[in-house]
C-alpha cells in the first residue's frame, strides 16, 4: 500500500482513514467522538460495519442496533443508516466495491486540495 492516508472529517466529530483498497474492496478505520451523529445517508457499496472499540448505535432504516467492540453488522447495498455515538469509538468499514468518492478525497487532500 501507499504511505498513510490523511484523516479526513466526515461530518462533526467523526473522522475516516483509508486502510486499504483493492479492485473490489475498499477499508477504512472510523474514529467518533462521543456523542457524534452521522445523519442517515445511503451508498450502492456493501458495507461490514466492525466495532473494534467503544459503542454505538446504528440505525438502519429506522431501527436502531447498538454494537460495541467486538460487534459486526453487515450493511446491503442502497440501505439507509446513520449512526449516533454512545462512547469513543474505532470502527474499522469495509466496502465492496471500492468508495471511489473516498479515494478521489484523499488523493486532493495530499494535494492540498481539502
Amino acid at each position: 500500500m501507499k504511505p498513510q492516508a490523511p484523516t479526513i472529517e466526515i461530518c462533526p466529530g467523526i473522522t475516516r482513514r483509508t486502510v486499504a483498497h483493492g479492485n473490489a474492496m475498499y477499508q477504512m478505520l472510523a474514529t467518533l467522538a462521543a456523542g457524534s451523529q452521522m445523519p442517515a445517508h445511503s451508498h450502492p457499496q456493501e458495507q461490514i460495519v466492525h466495532i473494534l472499540e467503544g459503542k454505538m448505535r446504528l440505525i438502519v432504516e429506522g431501527v436502531p442496533h447498538e454494537l460495541s467492540t467486538g460487534d459486526s453488522f453487515y450493511l446491503a447495498s442502497n440501505l439507509s443508516h446513520g449512526v449516533e455515538t454512545l462512547s469513543a469509538t474505532r470502527v474499522l468499514d469495509t466496502f465492496s466495491p471500492p468508495r471511489d468518492d473516498y479515494l478521489a478525497i484523499d488523493e486532493n487532500a495530499r494535494h492540498g486540495a481539502l
